[in-house]
């Protein structure tokens, strides 16, 4: 019987977002507390930003009318430092006026203090040696925000710079998503924890650090269900418990087809599996289902996805499903993986029916250099690199060509 074929990376992860749906429960936390959070309903501004018309530098606010022979001299009428607002300019006059400062009635344009001249021996007089145009370096009242105008839109992750829009809009909380629970558990009885003597013939587990890691980086409320021995019980077991207070579970390790492999058995037996294997280089054995947190299913499933053991397919699986997974349960507005065109400096010639993801970083020269080393063990190929190049099924490719390459840093927030 023939086996069908295996789904595109594309494929996949169309599929996973497909299911993913955003958690409804939110709460109200002060704006220091929002910083990485979802934002859970748009936000209205209660001010105009800036309140008033003002300065956008030091110099002098003046009558367009009164400035357009270069070189006029006009009598300085008023002082405005930021925070005080002038009176009504009159003609013929100038007002000093520094950064921020109200723009005074009357006056229609600013002439910076590099473009003007205090006549000599003059203590209230200033010479405006360029003739201005109507509006020039004035902020207009509520050009940044209108009050009681969207400041923020719901699903917008929150960043320093959103919760310096929040706080310009006078706000002091804010109303977020609840955070994305997730549970991981490690499968292999090779494994052990750093500090720990090694078993003989083990490694230690350098999964649980960097999937923990980027799960913090996303935000989410991870706990750690620790190494799981290599066989159905204790797996089904702990699917059990992880099941029951997460809305994900994340597994590494045990999702092939051999003997000592107890994922796919015992997710098939707590609950279903939709998706398994991928046409992807390195990390094809990916599997993707649900766990029941209930027999009869009254309380529902939390989702699972099982990645693979090796260091690198665990990682890069991650980055490319299960982050834009998490995004969506977040109700997060950006999910899918964005790739930019780049120069690959390197040689490709390494045909291959699955869509390859290669370790490179950015040279000096604005091209991209690859890792000598590309197998799926060799974490340090992720370590080196600043990002991968999505290689597609059959291609090769020479130094000089432009790839599609995927940064880490926009990956990992």
């Amino acid at each position: 019987m023939t086996k069908p074929p295996m789904l595109t990376a594309q494929q996949a992860l169309e599929h996973l977002l497909s299911n993913a749906k955003p958690v409804s429960e939110s709460e109200r936390v002060a704006m220091q507390a929002a910083l990485g959070r979802v934002l859970a309903q748009d936000v209205n501004s209660l001010v105009d930003v800036p309140p008033l018309d003002n300065t956008s530098m030091d110099g002098y606010a003046v009558r367009v009318a009164d400035t357009q022979v270069p070189g006029n001299i006009l009598h300085i009428a008023q002082r405005i430092p930021a925070g005080s607002v002038g009176t009504t300019l009159e003609l013929g006059t100038a007002a000093r006026i520094f950064t921020g400062a109200p723009i005074p009635p009357g006056a229609n344009a600013v002439v910076m203090q590099e473009d003007c001249a205090i006549p000599e021996g003059s203590t209230d007089q200033v010479q405006i040696n360029i003739a201005p145009t109507s509006g020039q370096w004035i902020r207009r009242r509520g050009e940044d925000l209108t009050v009681g105008k969207a400041a923020l839109m719901a699903g917008t992750f929150l960043r320093p710079q959103e919760l310096g829009v929040a706080a310009s809009a006078g706000l002091t909380h804010l109303n977020v998503k609840r955070r994305v629970k997730v549970a991981t558990f490690f499968t292999g009885d090779e494994l052990s924890l750093p500090g720990e003597p090694l078993k003989p013939g083990g490694i230690y587990n350098s999964n649980r650090d960097t999937l923990l890691a980027c799960l913090k980086s996303l935000g989410c409320d991870a706990t750690d269900f620790g190494i799981v021995p290599d066989n159905l019980g204790a797996t089904r077991d702990t699917l059990r418990k992880a099941s029951k207070d997460h809305d994900l579970i994340i597994t590494s390790g045990g999702v092939s087809v051999g003997e000592e492999d107890h994922i796919k058995p015992a997710v098939t037996a707590e609950g279903r599996l939709d998706l398994w294997q991928i046409a992807i280089k390195p990390g094809k054995p990916l599997a993707f289902g649900a766990v029941r947190k209930s027999e009869d299913l009254k309380d529902g499933e939390a989702w699972f996805i099982g990645l693979p053991g090796n260091p690198v397919s665990s990682f890069v699986t991650f980055l490319l499903f299960v982050r834009p997974f998490i995004l969506k349960l977040q109700g997060r507005e950006e999910a899918q993986v964005q790739s930019y065109p780049m120069r690959a400096d390197f040689d490709w010639s390494k045909v291959d029916r699955r869509n390859e993801f290669l370790r490179v970083r950015i040279n000096p020269q604005g091209g991209l250099d690859l890792f000598p080393n590309q197998s799926s063990g060799v974490l340090t190929s992720a370590s080196w690199g600043d990002g991968l190049v999505d290689c597609p099924p059959g291609q090769t490719f020479k130094a000089g060509d432009m790839v599609k390459y995927i940064p880490f840093n926009a990956l990992l927030t």
